[in-house]
């Protein structure tokens, strides 16, 4: 194995400690201090969406055998640099444009739903990145979905919470963007494949994320206790349909665990943009319903077709689980627009077109700088990793119990 690619101690370490000089020093420079009003968010609020994004998300991505190492280190790792980053972000902006200064508490939350996007994007490319490329990739993608926010609140005057939960779309195509840049794997590589002890690790983490993801939809709405009750159900259906369909689309009839770990979330990505807003709670059970069905049938449609024609790997099909899901969202949102202002055509036509703008800014935006941000990580400079190393932890992580034969 060349050495470029065992080794990244000469540049890693050191574009980490540039980092951590820069947050500190503009920390200490910090726009804003502590708001004076207070928050709506508690910190039990703030620490279940934690627990949800590091824990979840860590173990979530575990499902590939030779990659278990990798896939719970980095992800804490870029949301650390991502927290900071995403911070000093808000800071700048309120700054810039003389916003009243937040609460302490909202702006790291604020922070931690903002990086769940790099989250995303990172399980399309997993496995195919060493680590220089994804702390690059996770502050160009945080200042990214920023500014991409910062148009849909000043312009189209998009609600805050609204535009935030934007970020499983924005999430999901940037990273597929990114990743139709990478070589694809071989089809016969025996390293992207999952064994049950590596399975069940992954549905550990869809296990936390399905249990925190109501604190999730409702940590930065206004109606919380309406936001938290049409989640659950809406996430309820969704599993109940995943175990449903699973059964129903495999050969032998038996229950596939890669349905279940993507569908049965579908249901909360997708309420997440009207969750607040719902009357009854069986407008969010259908919800949830045609989540996991867009989730499990869209997997096979799109594994099939749409992926091999645009080159595209996703290593942990961040596509049906949160872009499909995404974007029946938004267009769930712009029906309930057009219902709740039916007796105003003139603002109802308003509204409907903001939603539309929102939804078509956050894709077009996530498409296109993702694809100029994996033109910029495969250049040479970041040794980029040959295609039979993909899925291997061994390029990253000490194994004391084969250091004799390595």
């Amino acid at each position: 194995m060349p050495a470029k690619y065992r080794n990244f101690r000469k540049s890693v370490p050191w574009l980490i400690l540039f980092l951590e000089a820069v947050f500190i020093v503009v920390f200490y420079f910090s726009f804003s201090g502590d708001g004076a009003s207070r928050s709506r968010v508690s910190y039990p609020a703030f620490q279940d969406v934690n627990h949800m994004v590091i824990f979840g998300f860590g173990f979530f991505l575990t499902f590939l055998k030779r990659y278990g190492f990798s896939s719970t280190g980095f992800n804490l790792l870029i949301i650390v640099l991502g927290v900071q980053c995403s911070v000093l972000i808000e800071d700048l902006l309120s700054f810039l444009l003389q916003r009243e200064d937040e609460n302490s508490l909202k702006r790291i939350t604020n922070a931690v739903v903002s990086v769940t996007a790099v989250v995303i994007s990172t399980g399309a490319l997993l496995g195919k990145t060493n680590p220089v490329q994804l702390i690059l990739m996770t502050v160009v993608e945080i200042i990214v979905f920023h500014m991409s926010r910062w148009i849909n609140n000043t312009f189209l005057q998009v609600p805050e919470n609204l535009s935030m939960m934007h970020v499983h779309l924005f999430g999901a195509y940037f990273g597929l963007a990114v990743s139709s840049r990478f070589s694809e794997p071989s089809p016969r590589s025996e390293k992207n494949a999952s064994t049950p002890k590596s399975d069940l690790l992954s549905m550990l983490g869809t296990l936390f994320l399905w249990v925190f993801w109501p604190s999730f939809n409702s940590v930065l709405a206004a109606d919380k206790s309406k936001a938290i009750y049409n989640t659950y159900f809406a996430l309820a259906v969704s599993a109940v349909t995943a175990f449903l369909l699973s059964v129903l689309t495999t050969k032998d009839g038996k229950f596939r665990m890669t349905h279940i770990q993507s569908a049965v979330l579908a249901g909360g990505v997708t309420v997440g943009y009207a969750g607040h807003s719902i009357k009854y709670p069986w407008i969010a059970m259908i919800l949830g319903l045609l989540a996991s069905v867009i989730s499990i049938l869209g997997s096979y449609c799109l594994q099939s077709c749409l992926n091999p024609a645009l080159k595209i790997h996703d290593s942990s099909g961040v596509h049906f689980t949160f872009g499909l899901p995404g974007v029946l969202g938004a267009l769930a949102q712009i029906v309930f627009t057009v219902i709740n202002n039916w007796t105003n055509s003139p603002r109802q036509g308003y509204l409907v077109m903001v939603h539309i703008g929102a939804f078509c800014l956050t894709v077009s935006v996530a498409l296109i700088t993702g694809f100029i941000t994996g033109l910029i990580l495969n250049l040479k400079l970041f040794k980029t990793i040959p295609v039979s190393k993909y899925f291997e932890d061994q390029l990253y992580w000490e194994f004391p119990h084969l250091a004799v034969g390595f």
